[in-house]
């Protein structure tokens, strides 16, 4: 197993079908309770691991989720309220280093679960023409919000399994 991928890489060229998004939502439903539960009971020393060498420790990747997720959110909204907008990209590698990155993982597990609440919501509440909504990204290019939602709902299993799969390897009982 690669241990950057332990579900392996996402497939941006993979078609995307109206079956699939109801799985997805599910996904983002339950991000929260599922990251909650792959950190349980983690020491302040097992949190400061990496997941692989040379990775970000479960702590970042805890962290890295509400942030990519709160920016994810907004992106969402952006593409369904204004014409193709150009959304705001972060570079998610400067970001980890930052002083919030070493605050305690809960604050960022109360940011995903509130936001990730509303994101379903928003999710279901969808029309399928507003799946096929866009929004411009300056490093990927045009985002419908159909693959927006399978490429989020794919780093939420794949962040989680990074999390899962160190357990597993060092022994950590969940």
């Amino acid at each position: 197993m690669d241990v950057r991928y332990p579900i392996g890489p996402f497939d941006d060229h993979a078609p995307i079908t109206a079956d699939m998004r109801q799985p997805a939502i599910a996904t983002i439903a339950e991000l929260p309770s599922q990251l909650k539960h792959a950190v349980a009971g983690l020491s302040d020393l097992q949190l400061e691991t990496p997941y692989r060498p040379n990775g970000w420790t479960v702590r970042q990747v805890v962290h890295h989720l509400a942030d990519s997720h709160m920016n994810a959110y907004i992106r969402t909204k952006l593409g369904l309220t204004e014409h193709e907008p150009t959304i705001k990209p972060y570079d998610q590698d400067s970001w980890v280093p930052l002083a919030d990155s070493r605050l305690p993982v809960d604050l960022s597990l109360s940011i995903v679960e509130g936001v990730h609440a509303r994101w379903t919501e928003l999710w279901r509440s969808l029309t399928p023409s507003q799946f096929a909504r866009v929004f411009h990204h300056p490093e990927i290019g045009v985002v419908t919000l159909d693959a927006q939602l399978q490429m989020y709902a794919w780093h939420s299993r794949h962040h989680v399994a990074h999390i899962t799969s160190l357990r597993q390897r060092e022994g950590w009982l969940a």
